[in-house]
C-alpha cells in the first residue's frame, strides 16, 4: 500500500479508501460480512475508510461503529452529512441548525467522539458559504471533527468557499471528494486545477465507473453488475452515451491484457496516477471484491499506457456527461435561468 499527506493537513491516508456506501441494505451485506471487509482491508494496509449519514439511512455509520470497534485510533474515519434524511424539510441540507444536529446523530451511530473529516455531501444552493463554514469551524474548533471538506462541488464553487473562509476568517475545506474515473474525466479541466491552487485532498470517488471498469462489462456480455439492476438506464447500449463507454471499455481492455493488468488496476491506477488526487475510493460488496480491488493497491502505470489510454478517452472529456453531479443548478432547472 503506498500513503500520500491529504492536502495540507501532514495526515497521512492510503492511495486507497475503503468507502462504505454498501454496508447494509444497499449492497446486502450483513455485519459480519461488513465487518470482514473492514478487517480484510485494515490488514492490506487502508487506514481510510469514508462513509456518509445518507448510507441506508445510518445502516452504514452503524455498521461501521461496530466494524471498527475497539481500534478508531488507528483509523482517519470520514463521513458525509446535507442529503436528505426523511422526510421532515429540515433534515438535509448545510445550515447549522442541521449539521450540527446530524453530526451528533452521525457520531452516536459510528460509537465515537469525533469524526477526523465531516464533508459536505453536496452544495446547498439556499445556504450560504459562511453560515456553513461557521458552523464546521465551531464543530471543529468543539473538538468533534478535525477537519471538513466538501463533496462533487463545482470548481467554482470550490473557489467561493476558499475566498469565504478567508473574508470571514473562518477554518477552510482541506478536501474535495469528486466522481472520477477513466470514463469520467471532465474534473481535469475545472476541479482538478482548483484542488491543486488551493492544496484540497481529492478523494475520487466511481473509479471503477459504477462498474464499467470492473471488467464484469463486455461487449456481447449480459451485464448483470449490482448497479445495472437499480439504474438499467446507465446500462443501456442502445444510448449513445453507454454505446460511447462499452467501446472505450473493449478499447481499454485489450490494453490492460497488453500491459499484463486486470481492468481494475488500470483503472485504479490510473485515478491515483494524477498528481492532484490523493486516493481512490473503493466500495466493495464482498471480500472478493475488496481483494480484487486491493491487487491495485501498488499499481503504477507507465507513460505508454497513461498516454494510450488518453488516446481511447481524451483528457478532460466526461463519456457521459449528463450524469455529472456538480452541474449548476441553472442548468437542470430552466426556471433558474429566465428573467
Amino acid at each position: 500500500m503506498q500513503y500520500r499527506t491529504l492536502g495540507r493537513t501532514g495526515v497521512q491516508v492510503s492511495t486507497l479508501v475503503l468507502g462504505a456506501m454498501n454496508f447494509g441494505a444497499i449492497g446486502r451485506t450483513t455485519q459480519d460480512e461488513a465487518t470482514a471487509i473492514v478487517d480484510a482491508a485494515l490488514e492490506a494496509g487502508i487506514n481510510l475508510i469514508d462513509t456518509a449519514d445518507m448510507y441506508g439511512e445510518g445502516e452504514s455509520e452503524e455498521m461501521v461503529g461496530k466494524a471498527i470497534a475497539g481500534r478508531r485510533e488507528d483509523i482517519v474515519l470520514a463521513t458525509k452529512a446535507t442529503m436528505p434524511m426523511g422526510e421532515e424539510r429540515n433534515h438535509r441540507g448545510a445550515s447549522r441548525r442541521w449539521l450540527v444536529t446530524e453530526l451528533d446523530n452521525s457520531l452516536r451511530r459510528l460509537g465515537v467522539d469525533h469524526v477526523d473529516l465531516y464533508q459536505i455531501h453536496r452544495w446547498d444552493p439556499s445556504v450560504s458559504d459562511e453560515e456553513t463554514l461557521s458552523a464546521l469551524t465551531d464543530l471543529q474548533r468543539s473538538g468533534k471533527i478535525r477537519y471538513f471538506g466538501s463533496s462533487t462541488f463545482p470548481a467554482y464553487r470550490l473557489v467561493q468557499a476558499q475566498w469565504a473562509a478567508r473574508e470571514h476568517h473562518l477554518s477552510r475545506y482541506v478536501t474535495e471528494q469528486p466522481s472520477y474515473s477513466i470514463l469520467q474525466r471532465g474534473i481535469e479541466s475545472h476541479v482538478l486545477p482548483v484542488t491543486e491552487e488551493y492544496g484540497l485532498g481529492v478523494l475520487a470517488w466511481s473509479p471503477l465507473a459504477s462498474g464499467w471498469l470492473s471488467g464484469a462489462v463486455r461487449e456481447g456480455r449480459e451485464i448483470t453488475t449490482s448497479r445495472s439492476k437499480v439504474l438499467p438506464e446507465r446500462f443501456d447500449i442502445t444510448i449513445p452515451s453507454n454505446r460511447a463507454r462499452l467501446d472505450a471499455v473493449e478499447q481499454l481492455a485489450r490494453l490492460a491484457d497488453e500491459s499484463g493488468l486486470t481492468m481494475i488496476q488500470l483503472a485504479l491506477g490510473f485515478v491515483t496516477a494524477h498528481p492532484a488526487v490523493t486516493s481512490a475510493i473503493i466500495g466493495p460488496r464482498t471480500t472478493e471484491h475488496l481483494h480484487a480491488q486491493l491487487a491495485a493497491a501498488d499499481t503504477v502505470l507507465s507513460a505508454d499506457v497513461l498516454d494510450a489510454i488518453d488516446a481511447i478517452v481524451a483528457p478532460g472529456t466526461d463519456l457521459a456527461a449528463h450524469e455529472k453531479f456538480d452541474t449548476p443548478p441553472a442548468l437542470l432547472d430552466p426556471a433558474l435561468r429566465r428573467r
